[in-house]
């Protein structure tokens, strides 16, 4: 993780040190976005990291963190507790969303 990054990203309110989920969230990740990876925070983390600023939405209490996973191409929303930091769930997604569309 970068650490110049991983301080800008913390200005914009996601703060990328402090990520965390639980071992249900995990699995629930894992399983939702088909993940082969060994650690799924550590990639979490990137994620919200790689994505830019209209990648990013907060609605309420969450986080909305939409981008795309190259190997496979396709989109994905990770859904993040704004307050406590705690990585809820992570779904598919037919297209990224944008801050700028109208929805």
């Amino acid at each position: 993780m970068n650490k110049i990054d991983a301080t800008a990203r913390d200005a914009n309110g996601i703060g990328v040190t402090k990520l965390h989920t639980t071992p249900l969230g995990e699995l629930r990740i894992r399983r939702n976005l088909d993940l082969q990876v060994e650690d799924v925070m550590a990639w979490c983390k990137q994620m919200v990291l790689a994505a830019g600023d209209g990648d990013i939405l907060r609605r309420g209490k969450n986080w909305y963190v939409s981008g795309e996973r190259l190997t496979a191409r396709e989109w994905f929303v990770l859904t993040i507790n704004a307050h406590s930091h705690t990585v809820i769930t992570a779904h598919r997604a037919r297209a990224a969303f944008r801050k700028d569309q109208k929805r």
